[in-house]
């Protein structure tokens, strides 16, 4: 086996190495580093923080949250398949507006079981 295969992936992985380290070493070195009170403070939209930082919340954000995710990432799988419309055919028009089918009954579930309402 030859080695010199081997050597564009070795300086891909070099390379990157220098991209994502010089950067933080160069700014650790030539930064200013000036701690003041005002810098060390704790900061949580401006002033003090006056509760425990690992409070509760409504589980209704987190739902919200994750459909809001969810169907934000299935939409994105329409812009393939808008770019190549007219190459797929009529069959991947039928399998898209299958998927949209699919999409709109799940989304209608949601907000008639009332997942989307915030009170």
């Amino acid at each position: 086996m030859n080695l010199e295969q081997y050597l564009p992936v070795l300086l891909f992985i070099l390379v990157g190495i220098g991209v994502g380290v010089v950067p933080q070493v160069l700014g650790y070195v030539l930064g200013a580093n000036k701690p003041d009170a005002e810098k060390n403070s704790p900061y949580e939209c401006g002033f003090e923080a006056f509760e425990d930082a690992r409070m509760k919340f409504d589980v209704r954000y987190y739902l919200v949250a994750i459909l809001f995710i969810l169907f934000d990432l299935e939409i994105a799988f329409f812009f393939p398949w808008a770019v190549a419309f007219k190459e797929i055919g009529l069959l991947g028009f039928w399998a898209g507006m299958s998927f949209l089918a699919i999409l709109t009954v799940g989304f209608v579930y949601e907000w008639k079981k009332g997942a989307l309402d915030w009170e």
